[in-house]
Parts: C-alpha cells; sequence; structure tokens
C-alpha cells in the first residue's frame, strides 16, 4: 500500500531532520532511516497498529521519541502527524478530514 503525507506533517519530517542533523552530523540520516522503517511496517500491514483516537492509529519509531499518527484510507496510508511523544497532545486534531 502506498502512502501520503500531509503537509504538516512532511514539515515535521523535516524540522525534526533539521534538529538532529544541528545536534551531531549523520544523525539526520538515522533519524530518516527509522521513520523510513516505521514507514515501511505501517504501509505493509496497516492495520496492525491499534487505534489511538477516532480512526487514527499510531506507530512509534524506534530509537528516537517519535511516533507516526495515520489513518488507512480507501487505496493510501495518510500520515497525519510526525508526533514527538512529549509535544502537547492532540495538536495534530485539525488535520483529520483534510486529506492531503
Amino acid at each position: 500500500m502506498r502512502f501520503e503525507f500531509h503537509p504538516e506533517a512532511f514539515d515535521e519530517l523535516e524540522d525534526a531532520a533539521r534538529f538532529y542533523s544541528d545536534c551531531q552530523p549523520g544523525l539526520e540520516l538515522r533519524f530518516i532511516a527509522c521513520v523510513e522503517s516505521a514507514l515501511q511496517q505501517v504501509t505493509d500491514a496497516p492495520a496492525r497498529w491499534r487505534l489511538f483516537e477516532e480512526d487514527v492509529r499510531r506507530c512509534l519509531v524506534h530509537v528516537f521519541p517519535y511516533a507516526l499518527l495515520y489513518s488507512i484510507e480507501s487505496d493510501y496510508v495518510l500520515i497525519i502527524a510526525v508526533m514527538h511523544c512529549s509535544r502537547e497532545p492532540g495538536y495534530w486534531r485539525h488535520r483529520i478530514g483534510q486529506g492531503e
């Protein structure tokens, strides 16, 4: 199954990668690889993760304190947020139903 990012979710991914790049050279590549691994798992078996809220599911990113929040659409997985696990809960709710 393919995936699409909500524009704000893609911005979060870029911002986090930039943050890790500033922390240590090359750390952003490790972060992106971990996110890509989580994306692969989600697209391989989208129903594997339990419902987090309404029809939104959560897949934790290994090593880093991030999670992918996503919904299963008819022919793709929509990544709603690349959420830092310590960020304000629910900040992403306005994105549900907005599509891409």
